[in-house]
């Protein structure tokens, strides 16, 4: 189980693309994790933001891009670190230029949760694969 939710600014209508992010995170937790998280417990989503208030309040171009990521426990500490710290910089790489056109900040959170789940997606990937 690995679900990450990207919260971005309204603000940033436009300035990047949103689906290419959704995609990256999903791809790199499918295939870059080394099994790590199995692919039917993967669910990437946005939420855009219309009510915030940044630093000083003073800057109207000030922009936030922040990705939130629970995980069941598990993990090594190893992997986590080698793991997002390679996804923060392909996300930082995504975005380009942005951060030189605007005040932005990005941040990443990496939380492990227990939880209860009940989930058959997984069936339908093991009938799809040939």
């Amino acid at each position: 189980m690995a679900h990450a939710t990207v919260e971005w600014t309204d603000n940033l209508d436009g300035a990047f693309d949103l689906r290419a992010l959704l995609r990256l995170i999903a791809t790199e937790m499918r295939e870059r994790s080394g099994g790590a998280f199995p692919v039917g417990g993967i669910r990437v989503r946005a939420i855009r933001l219309t009510d915030y208030v940044i630093a000083d309040d003073a800057g109207p171009d000030d922009a936030f891009i922040n990705i939130d990521v629970t995980m069941g426990v598990g993990r090594s500490e190893a992997f986590r670190r080698g793991f997002f710290d390679a996804l923060f910089t392909r996300v930082r790489d995504l975005l380009g230029d942005l951060f030189a056109r605007r005040p932005l900040a990005l941040s990443l959170y990496v939380a492990e949760a227990e939880g209860w789940k009940h989930n058959t997606i997984h069936a339908r990937l093991a009938r799809d694969r040939p």
